[in-house]
């Protein structure tokens, strides 16, 4: 059986007019980065010595950029970790039979995903104090990301389960296997592959986002970054600001670019896991799915 057709192979001129955008679109890219290039040339921004105090112990600065980012993966770890499995449950309980259980998480999801995260984090860390709570910043910033990105993450995963064919539950359900069974044991391995990418790319978003803990002093990598500019204008001026904020922002870039990477194989791996092995399948059997008994019962 052949693949549909879905598009024609472009012609010579289309083939032609294609390498043409390449070719301006490449030019326009490297003139622009020989642009700025010149730019902090002429103002003295790519000489040798204002990058060295990037790699200095002396001079405390990779200290402070490598606490502060220890910093960000113990919030953003913590918050990825507490916004995954929440956010689960979440979808979970707004797709139940139940109206008691259905209408106050879907209130929980919406109310949260309305609300902006830079609020939530001024709330948690200045409100809780005053109701006798006392917050620290790390645990503000935690909370913030938590409650914010489970919101995210239960649409994600509502979206990925809705996303199967509803005849392999009628099938489950067929053999007696009660709705947890069916959410757990078909639904879910199958809808975490789907909605992975667009997890991973939420999750990329929420390392980004730890950065707002700036805000309430909390020392994470842009707070360190800021820190050391303060400290270096009182004697240099702005001489190490830019190569400062710029290796923040590679650290950024590489830390997103790891977690990417990570994506792209375990997606990998659960494709080669999923593979049918050869030879026919043989037919299950209730008690192979551990149904124990009849029912579809309801979460």
């Amino acid at each position: 059986m052949t693949a549909p057709i879905l598009y024609d192979n472009p012609g010579p001129k289309a083939r032609r007019r294609i390498l043409i955008g390449t070719v301006v679109g490449i030019a326009l890219i490297v003139g622009l980065i020989g642009y700025v290039l010149v730019k902090l040339n002429g103002n003295g921004q790519l000489e040798g010595q204002r990058w060295a105090i990037l790699f200095d112990p002396r001079a405390a600065v990779p200290q402070a950029l490598w606490r502060g980012l220890l910093a960000t993966l113990q919030v953003a770890a913590l918050g990825m970790a507490l916004a995954t499995v929440l956010g689960a449950l979440l979808a979970i309980g707004r797709l139940s039979d139940h109206r008691w259980v259905r209408i106050p998480v879907a209130t929980i999801i919406e109310f949260f995903r309305a609300v902006p995260l830079l609020v939530i984090i001024f709330a948690v860390f200045f409100v809780g104090p005053s109701l006798g709570l006392p917050v620290s910043a790390f645990a503000a910033v935690v909370i913030g990301l938590t409650v914010y990105n489970m919101a995210v993450i239960a649409e994600i995963v509502r979206a990925g389960i809705l996303s199967i064919d509803q005849g392999q539950s009628e099938a489950a359900y067929g053999i007696g296997m009660r709705k947890w069974q069916v959410m757990t044991l078909i639904l879910l391995p199958q809808a975490i592959r789907r909605m992975l990418p667009v997890l991973i790319a939420q999750l990329v978003v929420l390392l980004k986002d730890s950065s707002l803990g700036f805000i309430i002093g909390y020392f994470e990598l842009l707070r360190s970054a800021r820190s050391l500019v303060e400290f270096f204008r009182v004697s240099f001026g702005d001489q190490y600001s830019f190569q400062i904020y710029v290796a923040a922002a590679l650290i950024y870039i590489i830390v997103n670019v790891i977690l990417s990477t990570f994506a792209r194989w375990l997606d990998k791996r659960l494709a080669r896991s999923k593979k049918s092995p050869e030879g026919p399948a043989l037919p299950l059997t209730a008690e192979q799915f551990g149904a124990g008994g009849g029912g579809t019962g309801a979460v």
